[in-house]
């Protein structure tokens, strides 16, 4: 007898197979990172990151215009801070005129429906190259929550929809919000990332920011006393939880390829937006992989894209966003 539900009837042509997908990918799920540095004319492509750029405030406009006319509508903002600008207390994160806030100002003043998300935390502007104050060789946890709670006054003065404090430090989403709140930026969001993980994905992107852990002082040289253990998976559930119970309103997983699990726990587990970030590490993968010919980029970059909304991502922050939305559009 021959069965009578033949599951290949839903394979048979492209047209049945769109009808019954149960995961798409559209512009309104992207957050596009956009890294900025100081100059003008500067569009600096990343070397480690092939087709990704950085921009001075000038050629941010043009950017900011092009992700619009995508239909790309939220960004996150990074700085490269000069050398001579960075100490350990991260004093220049907290110019009114610094180079953060003069991003958000010069999207908001060319994009004002743009939502902007800042980073949050003291690695740009640390001069160990850490997300938090250095003292005695660790990384102290309450005085670098106080300091990341004027950061995101000061970008939330600058305009900021959104801060997103990437640092994993204890307790600094609750001294983030109650900075906010006392300042009557009550309309201000927290995206929190709530289980990043120590993870060597990561190096990209500290080459685009100037960023890496230094060899200096005897402090650590990885942020593995803050950022979560790779191994654990219940700790991102405790962690993400803190951060919703302290005002958290959209929590993130970071990376995001080998963290699709940790997506789909905490997915299940609260009622809140949840974010992956795919990062650095996965965007050069895939491009080193595709210039050797050994796989082919735009299938292998829908489909890695794909699993962090069927894993349950509301947001993802992607490299590749242009890309995806040019692809989906054309």
């Amino acid at each position: 007898m021959f069965p009578l539900r033949r599951n290949r009837r839903l394979r048979t042509n492209e047209a049945i197979r769109s009808l019954v997908r149960e995961n798409i990918i559209t512009p309104n799920d992207f957050l596009v990172p956009l890294f900025v540095v100081e100059g003008k004319g500067v569009k600096e492509e990343i070397p480690s990151m092939p087709n990704y750029f950085r921009f001075s405030l000038d050629l941010l406009e043009n950017e900011v215009k092009t992700l619009w006319s995508l239909g790309l509508k939220s960004v996150l903002l990074f700085v490269k801070v000069p050398d001579n600008l960075k100490d350990n207390a991260g004093i220049e994160a907290l110019n009114p005129n610094g180079l953060m806030q003069r991003a958000i100002k010069t999207v908001k003043n060319v994009c004002p429906d743009m939502l902007v998300m800042t980073d949050v935390a003291l690695d740009p502007y640390s001069v160990y190259g850490h997300d938090g104050i250095v003292e005695n060789g660790k990384i102290i946890n309450d005085e670098t929550a106080e300091f990341l709670a004027k950061m995101s006054l000061s970008h939330a003065h600058a305009g900021a929809d959104f801060v997103a404090p990437s640092d994993m430090m204890d307790g600094r989403i609750i001294t983030i919000r109650e900075a906010l709140e006392d300042e009557g930026f009550t309309d201000t969001g927290i995206m929190s990332y709530s289980a990043k993980y120590a993870s060597a994905f990561y190096g990209p992107f500290r080459d685009a920011l100037d960023s890496a852990p230094v060899d200096l002082d005897n402090v650590p040289k990885d942020k593995k006393t803050y950022q979560m253990d790779f191994a654990n998976r219940y700790e991102a559930l405790r962690e993400t939880e803190m951060d919703i119970d302290e005002g958290a309103d959209i929590v993130m997983v970071k990376p995001g390829i080998a963290y699709l699990d940790i997506v789909r726990d905490v997915k299940n587990e609260f009622d809140v937006p949840v974010a992956v970030y795919q990062v650095s590490g996965e965007y050069a993968m895939i491009k080193a992989a595709a210039e050797k010919g050994w796989l082919n980029h735009d299938q292998v970059m829908m489909e890695s894209t794909l699993a962090f909304k069927r894993a349950g991502a509301d947001i993802i922050a992607s490299y590749f966003a242009k890309d995806i939305v040019k692809l989906i559009n054309s």
